[in-house]
């Protein structure tokens, strides 16, 4: 099966394009040209983030290639998430309010939450620091903020809801309170990164994991691995899509490109023998990496609780 045509199905019985765009770092008509060139080439899974900046330039695109493909708005799948300075209970609506009038589609099919820690609203900014220059938090229980997530479903304007960068503990507290099982979970995965224990642990919960920098982030090393590239070399293919073809085996993937050619190589994956899958998967007990990781200040990942 073509990659662009794999889909995985999430809790609520939607389906989940195994693919799909990160924009991420893409901002204003970079971000507006990737989309379109990433619909063009067969995509159908567009993730942003109102922390991206870049939701307004992102809807016009999905609007301008619906009108010029003939697709409709259901052939898209469309991700966005809550910025951590409107996790006050009080608070979420008017968040996800904003991406929802920014992205201006209709509705939207996955609402996450983008991280588990709140950050204090008080300054008017995305990343509030204290004068010492650490993050300013703010002191809200995340099953607090889900609790008025799961009331927009409510609204009709959003499909599905669920989280981001949520981390066992997390994940096993929330699940304590919440009357609806965050349909996804959006993490850092990459063969350096395989979070083998988190993965199966959402699994066991029927929460579906989607893999952001599923490349390992922009400069990371993972391209000019040994391992990869004897693999990639042996099947013609590039180290990106060796990386790719072993995480779309596992769960949903997002790179992020804004090249044309990048965009469509990315989808052109291939199936890897059950050996090489091994192999790619013994790479982290070695060169084991976290590339995105934010100065919170307080624990969030699974090591910091080890």
């Amino acid at each position: 099966m073509a990659a662009l045509d794999k889909v995985y199905e999430l809790n609520t019985g939607a389906k989940i394009p195994a693919i799909g765009l990160g924009t991420w770092q893409g901002t204003g008509e970079e971000a507006y040209a990737a989309v379109k060139t990433a619909i063009a080439a067969g995509y159908r899974h567009i993730d942003t983030a109102f922390g991206y900046g870049n939701e307004t330039e992102v809807g016009n695109a999905i609007r301008d290639s619906m009108k010029e493909l003939g697709l409709k708005r259901e052939d898209i799948f469309v991700t966005t998430k809550l910025w951590p300075t409107y996790f006050r209970p009080e608070r979420v609506a008017e968040g996800f309010n904003a991406s929802y009038e920014r992205l201006n589609i209709g509705y939207i099919d996955l609402f996450l939450a983008h991280w588990p820690i709140a950050l204090s609203p008080e300054q008017g900014v995305a990343i509030p620091r204290r004068p010492d220059g650490t993050r300013e938090l703010d002191n809200v229980d995340p099953c607090d903020t889900w609790a008025a997530m799961e009331k927009l479903l409510d609204t009709g304007k959003v499909k599905a809801i669920g989280v981001s960068n949520y981390s066992i503990p997390f994940l096993t507290k929330l699940l304590e309170t919440a009357k609806i099982v965050p349909a996804v979970n959006q993490i850092e995965l990459h063969p350096y990164l395989p979070q083998q224990r988190l993965v199966d642990f959402c699994a066991s919960k029927g929460i579906h994991t989607t893999a952001y920098s599923p490349l390992g982030s922009s400069n990371a090393p993972l391209l000019q691995d040994e391992t990869i590239n004897k693999i990639a070399a042996k099947h013609n293919k590039s180290p990106a899509q060796v990386v790719l073809s072993w995480g779309i085996a596992r769960s949903s993937i997002l790179p992020k490109s804004v090249k044309p050619e990048r965009v469509k190589a990315n989808a052109d994956l291939f199936e890897l023998s059950a050996e090489e899958k091994a192999e790619i998967s013994e790479l982290h007990k070695t060169k084991g990496s976290r590339f995105i990781k934010p100065d919170w200040g307080t624990k969030v990942f699974d090591e910091d609780f080890d």
